[in-house]
């Protein structure tokens, strides 16, 4: 089941491609029948899985009710069920790689009861990251115990999501966002996994409010932003103070008038202006590269050296293709390390090999 939920597949679908009826179908998703090897294999070609991915033991499916959606009034349940099962996946990623290094420990504070903005002040203080703009969130994250993966290509209708599986945090991320709000994306699952850990599962616009709330303290404290004097800053010094900060033009602007730094009148003529030159969706003339993990490069570097590990290798531990492994790591398989576009010193995750 997991794999045809991957897959987008209805029952109906799978039974037209694979030639199989959708009652034996159900049948082998719930035990009461199990296939002939044949045609295991061609329900395993239909999936684009190997057979050994249904040979082994099955992934640990995510519970919908323990998952952060960014905007989730916006999925379809195909989209929703995809997405859910490429979290297992990846999720059996990282358990296989706990078995071979020592990774970050989880060093994540949760205030379910403060509001979002003392929440972001405590957490940068609990991290020790004073007033200034933020190096690489990802490396941030994965730095203290959060692990970051990329969204397959076929969810990238989805913005992000987050959950906390075993104790261990989990921030998956859409690739196609620019570099600004790829970063905005990480700040708003960390809200998640902050205010709305395992004790307040959330549910609704509010918790999306809150959510977004918290990125935005988090990314542009308040002590840091009245800094900068900005108050009733005119449209070129938000786009100069915006390159600063590592965020969208759109995201500084609603931050200030949060403040009390923009008149409802400036901000309202500013989010037009800005509306105007393509701001709402883009953002033009961007300097900030789309932020990816330094801890999986890490993990390959090692795994290639000295462990002589392909890709190949590391996909049939986990009985997927070496093209599907690559959706979840950024797409660092077959390509170099790209160094995430940050302006100041990387925030390294520690990572030991575990010794047999």
């Amino acid at each position: 089941m997991l794999a045809r939920k991957r897959r987008r597949m209805t029952l109906a679908e799978l039974a037209r491609r694979s030639g199989f009826s959708a009652q034996s179908i159900t049948a082998f998703e719930n035990h009461r029948k199990t296939p002939s090897p044949e045609t295991l294999s061609s329900l395993a070609a239909a999936l684009h899985y190997p057979v050994a991915f249904f040979e082994a033991s099955p992934a640990s499916q995510l519970q919908l009710d323990a998952v952060s959606f960014r905007a989730p009034s916006k999925m379809t349940a195909a989209e929703r069920d995809s997405a859910l099962s490429s979290g297992a996946v990846a999720i059996a990623l990282n358990s296989w790689l706990a078995g071979l290094f020592k990774l970050p420990k989880p060093n994540l504070p949760t205030y379910p009861h403060l509001a979002p903005e003392a929440a972001a002040e405590q957490v940068r203080a609990a991290w020790g990251l004073g007033e200034a703009p933020l190096p690489n969130t990802v490396h941030l994250l994965e730095a203290n115990g959060v692990r970051v993966f990329s969204l397959p290509s076929d969810c990238l209708d989805i913005d992000a999501f987050s959950t906390i599986n075993a104790g261990t945090p989990y921030v998956f991320l859409n690739t196609r966002k620019t570099g600004e709000r790829g970063r905005f994306d990480a700040a708003h699952e960390l809200g998640h996994l902050v205010l709305h850990c395992e004790h307040r599962i959330p549910h609704g616009r509010d918790s999306e409010g809150e959510a977004n709330d918290f990125a935005s303290a988090f990314l542009m404290p308040r002590a840091g932003i009245l800094a900068q004097r900005l108050h009733n800053a005119s449209l070129d010094r938000i786009l100069s103070a915006k390159r600063k900060w590592g965020v969208s033009a759109m995201a500084l602007t609603y931050r200030l008038h949060k403040l009390g730094l923009l008149s409802e009148w400036r901000y309202t003529q500013t989010v037009k202006e800005l509306a105007h030159r393509g701001y709402r969706r883009d953002e033009p003339d961007s300097s900030v590269v789309r932020e990816s993990s330094q801890l999986l490069a890490k993990v390959f570097e090692t795994l290639r050296q000295p462990l002589d590990m392909s890709p190949a290798d590391v996909a049939a531990e986990l009985s997927i293709y070496p093209e599907e492994l690559n959706e979840y790591v950024f797409g660092l398989v077959p390509i170099g390390v790209d160094g995430g576009g940050e302006q100041s010193a990387p925030v390294r995750p520690d990572l030991r090999l575990v010794k047999g």
